[in-house]
């Protein structure tokens, strides 16, 4: 195993094996909470984490899966594998962007996985 790899372990390998609930939750301490704050602090960096909402909401009507915590937790699970494959692992509980610039200029991944907790927390799952 190369140093590489065992920096991407911790978040690769316990993804598949927590539940819907439990992953959706640490997916809001990760980027959630902070990404959140700062979307609701800017009307721009909102409308794009609405459009990233709206886009997910599609691909999982696409999908024939429902708007619930399995059906959000898998579209995270994705974003997060992609994440890790691009070498653009997500940061550890707390150590999400912190400033509005910060989140403005943060990658598809980090936004996508904000917008997962948007919805979420919009249907009452967090």
């Amino acid at each position: 195993m190369t140093n590489e790899s065992i920096a991407f372990a911790p978040i690769a390998a316990p993804i598949a094996t927590v539940s819907a609930d439990a992953y959706l939750d640490e997916m809001m301490a990760r980027v959630g909470v902070d990404g959140l704050t700062a979307a609701f602090a800017e009307p721009g960096l909102l409308a794009t984490v609405d459009q990233h909402a709206a886009a997910i909401r599609e691909s999982l009507h696409d999908a024939d899966r429902a708007i619930d915590a399995e059906g959000l937790a898998a579209y995270a699970r994705s974003i997060a594998f992609a994440a890790v494959r691009m070498r653009r692992p997500l940061p550890a509980a707390g150590e999400a962007p912190m400033t509005v610039a910060e989140w403005t200029n943060a990658g598809w991944p980090l936004l996508r996985l904000v917008a997962v907790c948007q919805i979420a927390v919009s249907a009452g799952l967090l």
